[in-house]
């Protein structure tokens, strides 16, 4: 016979509602010694809180949704995922995950969203295909959202700044004081078809004007999505009379492919090409020579993901919040 919460908080020598709390995700009521011998009783007799009934009782799904921009493969994408899902289990969730690399995907997933598959969504699309209306769409429905996001958010949405854009002009400024005149980019593909330059195309070109910089000298081609496009886009600038002699890749995996690609071509990183990624993933750390790179000195997400869990939690909707993370532009051998 299944064990019931009645069972556990006579193990525990508790109350009722204090395993609803505890299970319920709302332990912040509840000492951590109490919590801890809940959890306990609860061990030992093998129960796990009815979901189904509990969510069907609250009007709740107990699931979250995590929308963004990939199918996987971005560091940085992926230990947010990976925080988002520890999170979600500690509090008896689940998590849902919508992919928006299109215009079609974005209505269709503002659409899936306002339709109540999750009870809370925690947003990360790079671009222009989630419009601000189609987000106002969104949180108007009373849904709780965290936008990770450098453009507008409406009223009762968390967001999440990233300042790509300064420190990506920091480490371009750099390659410019090296006496760097023919400095590429390269750029994902939605970098190529917005309307003007954001995050880190912005920072890019925002150096080369703060300095006088020719834009017939501009060099902005695409290749940082993957490892493969990135090789080949290199190995084509290599062989014009003209090449650069650096390169910003708007990846740090990017800018791997194409340290290999420069060596390929028989030149040497940096002294004839410097490189420099975006993202501080721990591979640039063993490239040869380590990477040059800008991004975040922690990859820890759990400040993010706790934006949308106090959301949750709360008995009234907070006031929106704003939360800053730092980039900085770490100098290793590679430029």
């Amino acid at each position: 016979m299944r064990p019931t919460a009645k069972q556990v908080a006579e193990a525990a020598g508790v109350s009722v509602a204090t395993v609803s709390y505890v299970f319920g995700g709302r332990d912040g009521r509840v000492a951590p010694e109490t919590r801890q011998r809940v959890l306990e009783a609860a061990g030992r007799l093998g129960y796990a809180p009815d979901q189904a009934a509990r969510s069907l009782r609250r009007g709740r799904t107990q699931r979250v949704c995590l929308v963004q921009g990939s199918f996987g493969g971005v560091p940085t994408e992926e230990r947010l995922a990976r925080d988002l899902h520890e999170m979600a289990d500690a509090q008896g969730y689940s998590v849902v995950t919508l992919t928006v690399y299109s215009r079609a995907r974005a209505v269709a997933a503002a659409d899936v969203l306002r339709g109540g598959i999750a009870d809370g969504a925690l947003i990360n699309v790079s671009g222009e295909h989630l419009t601000p209306d189609l987000l106002a769409s969104v949180v108007s429905t009373g849904l709780p959202v965290v936008a990770i996001r450098e453009g507008e958010v409406p009223p009762g949405c968390d967001v999440v700044r990233v300042p790509e854009a300064d420190a990506c002009a920091e480490a371009v400024e750099h390659l410019i004081a090296q006496g760097r005149r023919r400095i590429a980019f390269l750029a994902h593909r939605h970098e190529l078809y917005t309307g003007r330059p954001s995050g880190r195309l912005l920072g890019y070109t925002r150096a080369l004007d703060r300095h006088g910089v020719d834009p017939a000298r501009r060099l902005i081609v695409s290749g940082a999505d993957d490892r493969v496009a990135a090789y080949q886009s290199v190995t084509e600038l290599l062989r014009s009379p003209d090449r650069p002699d650096a390169v910003f890749a708007a990846s740090d995996r990017a800018a791997i492919s194409t340290i290999w690609a420069v060596r390929d071509a028989g030149l040497r990183v940096p002294e004839d090409v410097a490189v420099i990624g975006v993202g501080n993933i721990d591979e640039g750390l063993i490239a040869n020579p380590p990477l040059s790179t800008v991004g975040p000195l922690r990859h820890d997400c759990t400040d993010v993901v706790r934006l949308l869990f106090d959301r949750l939690r709360a008995e009234e909707p907070p006031p929106a919040r704003e939360l800053v993370r730092t980039w900085s532009f770490l100098r290793r051998g590679s430029a």
